[in-house]
């Protein structure tokens, strides 16, 4: 798994390709003082704008449906970034204000992690060579809202630790804010609009 002489670069994967479309939930536990935990979840769904293997960059539009918070669905624009050993790293950039410790604890709420953390402890996970391993690791930041307010009822100030499948192009994720409620969870399939018949709208970006 370690590389010792050269560090590889992350490769293409299928369910990755520009106009690639998921579609999933996202569950919130909120502390209530009276009654344990309330648990709130809403429908995710997801189309990518953009992807470069090359540069370990990635990036799409993210729709919320049925926020209670929110009067409507509410549209916003992510970049991410594609762990690959050369361009990112499994530590998160500090000014995204999550530190090491913060980075382990969410990235080993993923099974598929556990053979890759005493390496990632160690050595940060330089020289770990990912291109056949089955699950991809990103880190997705939602940049602006495209069609509501600051005042929606929801926060882009954190962002998701997300596990990509190659095999099935499933996404699990979860959302770090220290001023929001700790691993919200997403949870995302792809899907195939011609075969199914959804539908959702799409965003284009220069």
């Amino acid at each position: 798994m370690i590389a010792s002489s050269r560090i590889f670069q992350e490769a293409p994967c299928s369910f990755l390709s520009v106009g690639q479309a998921f579609e999933g939930t996202q569950n919130v536990s909120q502390s209530m003082h009276t009654a344990g935990c309330k648990e709130e979840a809403w429908k995710v769904n997801v189309r990518l704008q953009g992807c470069d293997f090359e540069q370990g960059y990635i990036c799409g539009s993210m729709e919320a449906l049925n926020v209670p918070s929110a009067k409507s669905s509410v549209f916003t624009f992510w970049e991410g970034e594609i762990v690959d050993g050369v361009n990112y790293t499994f530590h998160t950039k500090q000014h995204w204000g999550a530190d090491r410790s913060t980075d382990i604890k969410h990235w080993s709420k993923f099974p598929c992690f556990a053979p890759l953390k005493d390496a990632v402890v160690k050595e940060g996970g330089h020289g770990i060579d990912l291109r056949n391993y089955p699950f991809m690791f990103m880190r997705w930041k939602e940049k602006c809202f495209l069609n509501v307010g600051a005042d929606c009822g929801l926060t882009i100030a954190g962002f998701y630790y997300i596990c990509f499948s190659r095999l099935d192009g499933s996404v699990e994720g979860f959302y770090y804010d220290p001023n929001s409620s700790p691993f919200q969870k997403l949870q995302l399939r792809a899907c195939n609009e011609g075969r199914s018949g959804h539908s959702f709208s799409s965003y284009s970006f220069r």
